[in-house]
């Protein structure tokens, strides 16, 4: 086998071979050919730290292959473990979460769904420090707190300020503080916001819920206070992004937090008494009547696409009142759409 070996550095050099790079592996370690029982040490030893998750060594002419589990944990298992906590910690049910080995990692140097369990980062301090005892997060693993509340424990969310701005489907909405409550409502569906900004004296309040198509809540934020059911397949709140999925691939809201005024929805499957709204990266499509938006911007605006009847009408870009509902089947509005924007 042909090792290509990279121009020397000062202290570290990169081996290629068998199409995997390692590098930061002392070049004294390799510098004559062939890999002695030092740099197989050492390359167990960094894996430790999921540097690497495949090794193939060769010494003395003979390839060694080593095997590692990387430190990250697949999606799938991932899921599957988000699933049987209930999509949040399993003592108190926060949103936010890190995944604890039970069994510590150290020693057993897998990822097994059921050895793996949700602890918010409060509680997986604790329990890192010996301050929680592991027999507790065991007793939780059994019955996590969102499953017997069928819901997660709230969290706030940090908005502020005498503007706003909503992105959806790449659309703009915008306003601004009047003096008095302002009001921003992109969508409106039979007077329900399903999102909203509310400004009042510098205080932004967020309100938005999202449906299933059972018209059940399954999200609900109400003045910045964010909580959800355990009923969808899938939630996820990585970083400032929060996505909800009803099965493999469908959103019913892919979303992302801009504090202190502004959020961006680029994924969205919105149901409201049998309305539909399809929301992608591009454009907004209500797929009931085929009404598409797309690069629309609103400045100072209260109102944006508002469907139905409303009990105290307010200004808006599109308003639209007799409209087709449970139809079914969107795909013929999504063909549509798609030639409607390659036009």
């Amino acid at each position: 086998m042909e090792v290509a070996k990279q121009p020397q550095k000062k202290q570290f050099a990169m081996w290629i071979f068998m199409e995997l790079q390692l590098e930061l592996v002392p070049f004294h370690y390799h510098n004559t050919p062939g890999f002695d029982v030092k740099l197989i040490g050492y390359i167990n030893h960094i894996d430790d730290y999921g540097i690497i998750t495949q090794t193939y060594i060769l010494k003395g002419g003979t390839i060694l292959q080593t095997n590692k589990v990387s430190r990250n944990i697949s999606e799938p298992i991932k899921r599957e473990v988000r699933q049987r906590c209930g999509f949040g910690c399993v003592i108190c049910g926060f949103p936010l979460y890190e995944y604890d080995h039970m069994k510590e990692w150290a020693v057993v140097h897998e990822h097994i769904a059921d050895d793996l369990t949700l602890l918010c980062d409060k509680h997986h301090k604790e329990v890192t420090n010996g301050l929680l005892p592991r027999e507790k997060v065991l007793e939780a693993n059994q019955n996590p707190f969102n499953l017997q509340e069928k819901r997660s424990s709230p969290m706030l969310l940090h908005y502020q300020g005498n503007t706003c701005e909503v992105e959806i489907g790449g659309n703009k909405f915008t306003t601004q503080s009047n003096g008095e409550i302002t009001q921003l409502i992109p969508v409106l569906v039979d007077g329900i916001p399903i999102i909203n900004f509310i400004i009042d004296s510098g205080n932004l309040l967020l309100n938005m819920v999202v449906f299933d198509q059972y018209n059940s809540v399954v999200l609900q934020i109400v003045n910045n206070e964010l909580l959800y059911n355990t009923s969808p397949w899938d939630i996820v709140l990585e970083g400032k992004r929060l996505s909800i999925r009803e099965k493999a691939r469908k959103f019913l809201i892919s979303m992302i937090f801009e504090p202190p005024n502004k959020i961006i929805i680029d994924k969205a499957r919105l149901l409201c008494n049998g309305v539909e709204i399809l929301v992608k990266p591009e454009y907004i499509l209500l797929t009931n009547n085929k009404n598409l938006i797309s690069g629309c911007k609103a400045i100072n605006t209260q109102g944006g696409l508002i469907i139905g009847n409303t009990p105290i009408p307010i200004g808006g870009f599109m308003s639209i009142q007799g409209v087709n509902r449970y139809l079914g089947d969107s795909s013929e509005a999504v063909k549509w759409a798609k030639e409607m924007l390659n036009d």
